[in-house]
């Protein structure tokens, strides 16, 4: 429908809906879009599970833990490799449903170039750098925690690619407004605001910890609030570059979804809320709608980042 109302381009690519599903929370895609009642308006975009130049078995169990409001994963990326991606799961992959999005991992600046450099002679629309996993040539810290490091990702994956990027930033980290305006000034073309925050969980009769990493990215509604202040902040530099933002962490409904898109993204992801609604996106959409209409807005993405800040 050419006048929909959800309906816009986002980096190039035709969005049906600002919703984007994230990564790790669909698979590879073909596991969400043949879910019964699933049509090609329920989202903009599909996030493709984190994917690493080799196969990855991931960590050992448990790795999924439910907590109040929210859900503790440890999966550690686990994933058949790059060249089994490619060759046998994209092809089975509707891309005239919605767009879908590669998300590339690895543990050095390298395998983040190599991975991204496959997927550029790829079918795929557009490539997410995550750079929350450990770099393992600096001790293991993580690259997205650090501005430096997190530009020096970017820029390499830049480098041999001409497919947008999306740099997906860590809220685990003192300033995300600098790693933000040096991720983009390296070369992302958008970011993603958030990735999960950390967190454990203990046993009390084992007295052992719960996840068998120890600790896990804490998503879900917990932590709506503290992803929503760092769209905020992201925002403040990604305008000035023109620069859109996937706000995400803890989107259930069509109010906190309308919430991110005032504080500045002009895509939501959707993740956690799927395990235990699969038409959320449904949802979300229909109450967009309904907001769009009742305020007389002719297209959501007019709506970006219309936070009254007169207090």
């Amino acid at each position: 429908m050419v006048n929909d109302p959800l309906r816009y381009r986002f980096l190039g690519m035709d969005f049906a809906s600002p919703i984007v599903l994230l990564s790790g929370c669909v698979g590879f895609g073909e596991e969400y879009t043949r879910i019964h009642g699933f049509t090609n308006t329920d989202t903009g975009a599909i996030v493709l599970k984190g994917t690493t130049l080799e196969a990855r078995l991931g960590n050992s169990p448990h790795r999924i833990y439910e907590t109040p409001m929210g859900m503790l994963n440890s999966i550690g990326l686990q994933n058949p490799g790059t060249p089994q991606v490619i060759e046998n799961i994209l092809p089975k992959l509707d891309f005239s449903e919605t767009r879908f999005i590669a998300n590339v991992s690895g543990s050095t600046i390298e395998e983040y170039a190599e991975v991204t450099r496959h997927f550029d002679n790829s079918p795929i629309d557009a490539i997410e750098i995550n750079i929350s996993c450990p770099n393992v040539k600096e001790g293991g810290v993580a690259f997205g925690n650090y501005p430096e490091m997190s530009a020096r990702v970017v820029a390499a994956c830049r480098a041999v690619t001409r497919k947008p990027l999306i740099t997906k930033l860590s809220p685990n980290q003192t300033d995300i407004k600098e790693n933000a305006r040096m991720c983009i000034e390296a070369g992302s073309d958008g970011l993603a605001v958030i990735n999960t925050v950390m967190g454990m969980a203990i046993d009390i009769n084992s007295r052992r910890p719960i996840l068998g990493n120890i600790q896990g990215g804490l998503s879900g509604p917990a932590i709506k609030p503290i992803a929503l202040l760092k769209v905020h902040q992201v925002y403040e530099v990604a305008r000035k570059h023109n620069v859109p933002i996937i706000g995400q962490g803890g989107i259930i409904n069509a109010t906190d979804a309308l919430e991110f898109i005032l504080a500045g993204a002009s895509a939501v992801g959707v993740g956690t809320s799927l395990f235990y609604d699969p038409m959320t996106c449904k949802k979300i959409n229909t109450g967009i709608r309904n907001y769009l209409e009742k305020n007389n807005i002719n297209n959501v993405i007019n709506l970006v980042g219309k936070l009254n800040l007169d207090i």
